[in-house]
């Protein structure tokens, strides 16, 4: 990944989880319901060198995800990433954790620059196939044009794919950015850092859980959830599930 200069990390505030997950509880529910079609989720991250403290953290925490939709009819999770000089790259759909992790596991991080637009480009393809749920980005720094990328994040929220930005650290320049592609999509953001481990657990198992069966799942899946999850469920109040 070029240089540049790194802000210390920071965990997410209570303010700021507490707005993301307003903004989770505002997107607009997918159709999956129980009986239905399975939810489908892209995992797109970040490989470059400078995230591979994280993406370790990521391999042992993404069996959460599937364990919150179980009882959903299930999810399927495609991993989507990039590193190195000019390499993104996508698996195939997995509905399993454990093969998820073992394809995360197999990757090892590469310095080089971030190719956000190509993780936006496939994640409108896919749709275009068949409807994608929700998209997921973890990554701390954007090195490209925020304008081709707010475009093509506008073009997401169109075909009603809400992105959902986990960012690491507190790069300033990323974290006008990312906010502007949640926003534009209709998704939501929230930074998080490596001791923030469990919150972006629950985090995460949100947005499956919500990817697998809109807000009534929420609703449902906060009664017995994570912290993340209560939280949301409190933030609902009356609001009418889909």
């Amino acid at each position: 990944m070029a240089d540049h200069e790194q802000l210390p990390a920071r965990q997410a505030s209570q303010g700021e989880v507490d707005s993301f997950l307003r903004r989770l509880a505002a997107v607009p529910a997918p159709a999956a319901v129980s009986g239905g079609p399975r939810g489908r989720l892209i995992f797109a991250m970040d490989a470059t060198a400078s995230r591979e403290p994280s993406w370790d953290q990521a391999c042992r925490i993404q069996g959460d995800m599937f364990t919150a939709t179980a009882g959903l009819g299930g999810l399927d999770i495609q991993l989507a990433y990039y590193r190195g000089f000019g390499e993104c790259k996508a698996s195939p759909w997995v509905s399993r954790s454990d093969e998820l992790l073992r394809r995360m596991a197999a990757v090892r991080c590469a310095a080089g620059r971030t190719q956000i637009g190509r993780l936006f480009s496939h994640a409108l393809k896919q749709t275009r196939d068949r409807r994608v749920n929700a998209l997921v980005f973890v990554g701390d720094c954007m090195e490209e044009d925020v304008d081709e990328l707010a475009h093509k994040a506008g073009q997401l929220g169109l075909f009603g794919v809400p992105l959902f930005v986990f960012h690491e650290g507190s790069e300033p320049r990323a974290a006008r950015a990312f906010r502007t592609f949640a926003r534009l999509s209709g998704g939501a953001y929230c930074p998080f850092d490596a001791s923030s481990a469990r919150q972006l657990r629950d985090l995460l198992s949100a947005v499956a859980v919500y990817a697998a069966g809109g807000r009534a799942a929420l609703e449902d899946y906060g009664r017995n959830g994570g912290e993340a999850a209560r939280l949301l469920t409190s933030q609902l109040g009356g609001r009418a599930s889909p």
